[in-house]
């Protein structure tokens, strides 16, 4: 079998369990602006976390300790709610743990092609 190249990791969607927790607030895919899009992955780490969960996630959500990052709780949460208040991911509340997923069919169908971009992406 061969590997799924970035493009195709980018499209694919996880499927969403049953008995989800609504999701915290976030614009309506209609509302996704390309400008606050951009903003939000000019951030470095921001575009690495969309990354990793286009690319390495084989669950449907991650909690922010998944990722590994060696930052402080409060720089992360602040991360993470510049991302979902841009519309590029979903976050839902399991008890004092928040999950994350991209929202991919929603970037797809609004900007086309950018998370293909998003994947490909290397940092060097």
């Amino acid at each position: 079998m061969l590997p799924m190249s970035p493009a195709a990791a980018a499209r694919r969607k996880q499927p969403e369990p049953a008995g989800l927790p609504d999701p915290l607030p976030e614009p309506a895919a209609d509302e996704l602006r390309l400008e606050t899009v951009f903003a939000a992955l000019a951030d470095p780490l921001r575009m690495e976390v969309v990354r990793r969960l286009l690319l390495e996630s084989e669950e449907f959500d991650h909690p922010c300790g998944w990722f590994g990052f060696d930052r402080p709780k409060s720089s992360l949460t602040h991360h993470f709610r510049a991302l979902r208040e841009a519309g590029l991911i979903r976050q839902r509340q399991y008890g004092a743990e928040r999950r994350s997923h991209v929202r991919v069919d929603d970037l797809n169908a609004r900007f086309p092609g950018l998370l293909d971009l998003v994947a490909a992406w290397n940092r060097e």
